[in-house]
């Protein structure tokens, strides 16, 4: 495992009767609940949302992307267009030697690749890549659309990304049309983009809109709370993120529930009650040390 290759790499934990400084490293934990069928996830997607996990010596890099489930009435499957998104994403990252990696940057290159194909899947997604500096020990992130991600410290929210929207439930997304009249098409380069310092013990919580269209903040944070986050296990991270998704899926089939989904629709003058029902993702990550002993 990567952990291993830190303790091997010549330096261990304690070297000279001298602590090793703090190097972090993510943690994940993912799940997820599709939308309809409940057989349609894979290793790294469930619906039409899709998201990779990588860890090298350098940075760990985790992404998300929820599909445009729109294109269906052309007879497309969004859901391939997120995986391929996510699948380059995750490739490029893991072959990237640099000292920095830009996620707008790796963002562009992934749908750079895809358009170049010669017969370019069809399709549209958001996005949102966050990039962890282990030198600089901060993240870097670049989220295009109503995905997004929050870091939690303890029990605050220091930091939660800002959905874009055209118009009420019309996010900022990547396209690939052919030209097709009417398909939104925005660029890597309109993604809200952020840098953050990170502590040992941070919780940085990523997850398509399904999640947020209904949980608010409050609710996430309070399901976060079994994770020790000073000795945080796979095992509950886990936990916690399928119990995030299990909630949000079953508050999304609430036609009374005042959702924050319902709640912005209001603003915009709709009379709508209840949750939003879609795919629903959540990626956990927990910024630990690289050095530690504990087998995690």
């Amino acid at each position: 495992t990567f952990k291993k290759r830190c303790k091997s790499s010549g330096i261990n934990a304690e070297y000279g009767g001298f602590r090793q400084p703090f190097k972090p490293r993510l943690l994940c934990a993912c799940s997820g609940v599709p939308r309809t069928h409940p057989c349609n996830f894979g290793p790294a997607h469930f619906g039409d949302d899709a998201f990779f996990i990588v860890e090298n010596e350098k940075r760990s890099v985790i992404g998300i992307a929820d599909g445009v489930g729109g294109w269906r009435r052309y007879d497309v499957d969004p859901s391939k267009f997120t995986r391929s998104l996510m699948n380059n994403c995750e490739r490029i990252a893991r072959s990237t030697t640099t000292d920095v990696l830009n996620p707008v940057g790796l963002l562009q290159r992934a749908y750079e690749q895809m358009m170049h194909l010669k017969s370019p899947l069809l399709g549209s997604c958001t996005a949102c890549i966050v990039v962890m500096d282990k030198e600089k020990k901060e993240v870097s992130a670049a989220n295009l659309g109503d995905s997004g991600f929050m870091v939690v410290r303890g029990d605050v929210v220091v930091y939660q990304s800002q959905e874009q929207q055209h118009y009420f439930n019309t996010p900022y997304q990547l396209s690939i049309s052919n030209d097709r009249l009417g398909v939104i098409q925005d660029r890597p380069s309109d993604a809200d983009t952020t840098t953050i310092s990170i502590q040992k013990g941070d919780l940085i919580v990523m997850a398509t809109d399904g999640l947020f269209d209904n949980m608010f903040q409050q609710q996430i944070v309070e399901r976060l709370k079994i994770i020790d986050r000073y000795a945080p296990t796979y095992e509950t991270l886990k936990q916690a993120a399928d119990k995030l998704a299990a909630d949000a899926r079953n508050l999304a089939m609430d036609e009374d529930y005042m959702s924050p989904f319902a709640m912005k629709a209001q603003h915009y003058g709709l009379n709508f009650r209840g949750g939003k029902l879609d795919d629903i993702t959540v990626l956990l990550a927990s910024v630990v040390n690289c050095w530690e002993e504990e087998d995690t």
